[in-house]
Order: structure tokens, then C-alpha cells, then sequence
């Protein structure tokens, strides 16, 4: 039986242009993002050299350049380049991104979305 383990990233802040109206255009918002990544770690934990697991902070990094450059509308849109950068870039086979546009709704504390991508071996 095959098994799965998650290396995780929480509550990743990073700065953006996002959104649909003409003032969110005009000022950088704070998204945060929330990482679930399946990667076997056997391998790192037998070894235990870095170049053998999944390197988050090289993930939250490459996040970090993405995202703060993009001026995307939807944070639907965002949301799946981020998987496909973390999927094939990265080598993860699933990853689980939440990804949270703080105060974006009066009287909500978080709005946003939370995709899957890949398969859970």
C-alpha cells in the first residue's frame, strides 16, 4: 500500500494587485496562503540532506516572486497557476492551496478558495 506524506506551509503572506474593482487595481492586498504538499520523505529521512525532500522554503520563495508580480482579477486564477508551479516545478504529486483575500467581505473574517490538485497516492 502505497502512502503519502505532507509537507505543509501555513499562513504564507504575499503581497499583490488583486481583484475585479477599479480601487483594487490601485493598491497591493495581503493573500494568504495555506500549503498541503504530498511528497515521500523516506528518502530524506533516511539520508537527512535537503537535496532529498521537498524544500519549502525554496516553495514559499518561488511563491513569493510569482505572485507578488501577478495582477490577476480572481484569486481563482492565482490559486490553480500556484498548484501548477508547485506540481511541476517542485515534483509534488498532490498539493491541497488555500488561499484566503482577508476582510474581502463585510462581516466575514476570510473568504477565498481551497483547490486539490494531483492524486493522494
Amino acid at each position: 500500500m502505497a502512502t503519502m506524506d505532507i509537507i505543509y506551509l501555513r499562513e504564507l503572506k504575499i503581497e499583490t494587485v488583486i481583484g475585479v474593482y477599479d480601487w483594487e487595481r490601485e493598491i497591493k492586498q495581503t493573500l494568504i496562503f495555506d500549503l498541503e504538499m504530498g511528497f515521500d520523505i523516506r528518502k530524506a529521512a533516511a539520508s537527512d540532506e535537503l537535496a532529498d525532500t521537498l524544500n519549502y522554503k525554496a516553495v514559499a520563495k518561488r511563491l513569493i516572486d510569482y505572485v507578488s508580480s501577478t495582477e490577476f482579477q480572481l484569486v481563482e486564477s492565482l490559486a490553480e497557476r500556484c498548484a501548477e508551479i508547485i506540481r511541476h516545478e517542485f515534483n509534488v504529486a498532490w498539493v491541497r492551496l488555500s488561499l484566503n483575500k482577508k476582510g474581502a467581505v463585510r462581516g466575514a473574517t476570510d473568504v477565498g478558495v481551497v483547490i486539490e490538485r494531483g492524486e493522494k497516492q
